[in-house]
């Protein structure tokens, strides 16, 4: 068994990991960062930047037993931030047993180990993703309240992008609210980040340990793995957009998304970790102010003096056409606010990155 207490984020040297690790030092426990180092993220496999010298990083794989047994064999978590995972959205409908072994079977380790170490942390935080709601609540032009579930390809190649009610009549979106909108994944990576909940919620209820569920929306900002082609829309565009090409944007533009700066994401999960519930806390965290991708784009290129942005149709199966929180319950639960909003979180993205030379 560890023996000393300790904060323990796994996949810890990532975006989020490194952020929120730098607002972790007032807790009084060292900080243990487990990460793979995957090159789709890391591409030099070096220790990131963004990474607090405090934190003590250990690179290894959740998915490996011997991960665990050495990582327990020195440190007993009284704190787990879960943020190991893989997050590629169309990635995960050709690499589907790559999500599902990180995902889903990096979950169950990390539980095995911890019941065979007799361990029981005080609180376990889960990076989860608006992902889960899949397409989410649309409701009719009469009020009604359905789950249209997922947009069919045929309709797609067609132009049709929104859902329609039984005369044809397009509906409306709706914010999505835990414990309110029914989780119904449409790609294989929600499904796994809804499988990371239900298994972290059955055994933290069974030991009796405090568990956060935090769906977070698109989130962003300097430090973004610049490269990383399924993650990270921002930077892909301002890449585009400092060469002057115009910026391609899928469907017809219309795409909505709540875009959620880092810091504020980073401040969210610790109001989390400073008061932990009774027993679960699910909470959406986002801006709760939706971005078309067209606007996304027109910002970036305007931004940049590029080319206006391009409507291509292309499409993506799997994207869901509407996503956005209903951040009332992260501020009556949490006292937090999203305080950056996309035009100056997009600003200091591209300062960052031209600073690095990424653009």
């Amino acid at each position: 068994m560890g023996s000393k207490d300790c904060i323990l984020i796994t996949g810890g040297a990532g975006f989020i990991g490194c952020n929120l690790s730098s607002l972790l030092s007032d807790f009084g426990m060292p900080i243990i960062a487990i990460d793979s180092m995957h090159p789709q993220i890391h591409t030099d496999h070096a220790r990131p930047e963004l990474m607090p010298n405090f934190v003590k990083l250990h690179v290894a794989d959740i998915c490996e037993a011997g991960t665990w047994r050495e990582v327990l064999r020195d440190w007993m978590p009284r704190v787990i931030v879960h943020l190991a995972a893989e997050t590629g959205t169309g990635q995960s409908l050709t690499e589907a047993s790559r999500h599902a072994e990180t995902n889903v079977v990096g979950t169950t380790r990390m539980l095995d180990a911890l019941s065979m170490a007799d361990i029981r942390p005080d609180h376990i935080l889960l990076s989860s993703s608006r992902a889960v709601y899949g397409e989410g609540a649309w409701q009719t032009k009469d009020g009604k309240i359905t789950y249209p579930g997922i947009r069919k390809v045929a309709d797609m190649q067609a132009g049709v992008w929104n859902f329609k009610d039984e005369n044809g009549v397009d509906m409306t979106p709706l914010p999505h609210r835990a414990g309110h909108t029914m989780p119904h994944p449409t790609s294989i990576y929600g499904a796994t980040k809804l499988a990371q909940e239900n298994i972290l919620s059955a055994w933290c209820a069974a030991m009796k340990v405090p568990l956060s569920i935090l769906r977070f929306q698109n989130v962003y900002g300097p430090g973004q793995a610049p490269f990383n082609a399924y993650t990270g829309i921002i930077n892909i565009f301002y890449r585009i957009a400092r060469t002057g090409a115009p910026i391609d944007v899928y469907e017809d533009g219309a795409i909505g998304r709540d875009f959620v700066f880092i810091d504020d994401v980073a401040h969210a999960c610790k109001a989390a970790l400073q008061t932990p519930p009774e027993a679960v806390r699910l909470l959406d965290v986002g801006s709760g102010v939706v971005t078309t991708v067209f606007d996304a784009a027109s910002m970036i290129a305007s931004v940049n003096q590029a080319s206006p942005p391009q409507i291509s149709g292309k499409f993506r199966a799997g994207d869901v056409r509407w996503a956005i929180a209903d951040t009332a319950d992260l501020q009556d639960q949490l006292n937090v606010n999203a305080r950056v909003f996309f035009r100056e979180g997009v600003q200091r993205v591209g300062e960052w990155l031209v600073e690095k030379g990424y653009a």
